[in-house]
Parts: structure tokens; C-alpha cells; sequence
């Protein structure tokens, strides 16, 4: 019977002087390399990333009851909710939110976030169509843990369905298990670093609720926490495309 590692406070990873401490560095560091995106995250002189920094906070705050008139009025209308919309309206406005700023910071790299009816998986760019990210169901967290595959896979993985990566199904043996939550600790350090600068709670994933035999002694958790504080104490560290899109969301969030 699989049991779910929960020792690891991951909340307490990014406080909001942690994070404006982070952004500091990361600002510094896009300011230092040339190979990350040419525009500035600046939501004050970026007039697409002010207005996605406005649509955030307003769905991240929305009242349950606040209309769509009172919505239209503050020009978020790309992600209209009904009135007295559910979380579950939310969570899908919030998601088609993240889908816009991936597709906007990552313009150029000829590739597109895209909401799946099923499992996740990734396509690389073929003829004239760019390489597409299928995240699950259309859950945020699944959005960012595929955004998170694509940020650690280098240029030649990218051009591998599902990054050429080795996956075996819920049920995995005690071996296939532990060489799955090794090639996951830093995906999942780097969602945990995601998810956090949105405002949101971050859980590990050890992905295998079927699994035959006990995983009290796994120290996935733990790992996974230790790398994040890693990448927070090492930005540089980071993948670029990690860099960015933290960059982003800690300017635009604002830790919601």
C-alpha cells in the first residue's frame, strides 16, 4: 500500500521576502544573459503582461457572486465567468490564463501550451506546426508540471514525443518506482517553484496509487524540497525557460 510523503512544508519555501529576494536575482540574471527572452518582464512598460498581471489578481481574488457585467468592466473578458461561478469556472479561467502568458513569453520558441482531454503528453514541432505541451484534463497544477518537463528538457529532447522520456503506468514496481521519482525530483522542484509564486499549495506527486508495496522509507518529498531550496539559494541553476517563467510569475502573481 503506497503511503503519501507529507513530512515537507513546502508552503514555508517562498515567503514574500523570499520572493522579492528571488526576483531581484532573477531580474539580475536576464539583465546578464542574452539567451533568455528579449522582452523585459516589466509590467510596467510590457502592456501584454500588465494586463495579465490585472486578469490574475482578479480572478485570483474574484468574489463567487461578482457578475460578468462588473467583469467586462474591467476589460478581462477573455476569460468570462458566469454568474455566481463555481472554483471549478474559476480554476478553468485561471488555467486559460496561464495558457496566454506560456504562449506569450515562449513565442518564439515555436511552442504551445495546450489544455488535453486526457493524459499529458508532449509533441514536438513537425512541418509547420509548433510543438504542442498537453497537460491533463485541464488542471493548472498539471499545466505546470508539464511546463516544468519542457523547462528541464534541452534542445534535442525537445525534439522527442514526451521529451524521449521512459514512463511506466500507475502500478509500477518498487525499482520502476524509484527510477521514476529520480528523473522527477527536479520537474518537480521547478513546479513546486511555479506553483508557489502563483499563491497556491504545492503536493508532491509520486504518481502510483496502485502501487503493490509500501513507500513509507521514500524520501522523494524530502528531495524534492531540498532541490527547491537549492534552486532558490542558486537561481542560476535554473534551466532558462525555468528562469523565465518564474520570472514572470513572481512580477505577475505578486504571491496572489
Amino acid at each position: 500500500m503506497i503511503s503519501l510523503t507529507t513530512s515537507c512544508d513546502f508552503s514555508s519555501l517562498l515567503s514574500t521576502i523570499d520572493a522579492k529576494n528571488l526576483l531581484q536575482r532573477l531580474n539580475k540574471l536576464q539583465s546578464q544573459e542574452a539567451h533568455l527572452i528579449n522582452q523585459s518582464i516589466n509590467i510596467q512598460t510590457d502592456t501584454q503582461l500588465k494586463k495579465l498581471a490585472s486578469q490574475w489578481q482578479y480572478l485570483a481574488k474574484r468574489p463567487s457572486n461578482q457578475s460578468p457585467k462588473e467583469l467586462n468592466q474591467q476589460h478581462l473578458t477573455e476569460f468570462p465567468l458566469p454568474a455566481n461561478s463555481s472554483a471549478e469556472d474559476n480554476e478553468q479561467a485561471m488555467t486559460d490564463w496561464l495558457i496566454s502568458l506560456f504562449d506569450y513569453l515562449f513565442s518564439s520558441k515555436n511552442v504551445v501550451l495546450v489544455r488535453g482531454a486526457g493524459e499529458p503528453e508532449y509533441f514536438p514541432a513537425a512541418d509547420d506546426r509548433p510543438a504542442r505541451i498537453e497537460f491533463a484534463h485541464g488542471f493548472f497544477a498539471s499545466a505546470l508540471h508539464e511546463i516544468s518537463h519542457f523547462c528541464m528538457a534541452g534542445p534535442q529532447r525537445r525534439q522527442l514525443p514526451d521529451f524521449g522520456y521512459w514512463y511506466a503506468a500507475d502500478g509500477r514496481s518498487a525499482a520502476q518506482q524509484q527510477a521514476f521519482e529520480r528523473v522527477e525530483v527536479k520537474p518537480q522542484a521547478i513546479e513546486c517553484l511555479f506553483t508557489l509564486a502563483c499563491g497556491r499549495d504545492f503536493q508532491v506527486s509520486q504518481d502510483n496509487l496502485f502501487a503493490d508495496f509500501d513507500t513509507k522509507d521514500s524520501t522523494f518529498a524530502q528531495d524534492v524540497y531540498r532541490q527547491a531550496q537549492s534552486y532558490l539559494a542558486k537561481p542560476d541553476t535554473l534551466p532558462p525557460d525555468a528562469q523565465t517563467l518564474l520570472q514572470a510569475l513572481l512580477t505577475v502573481c505578486a504571491l496572489s
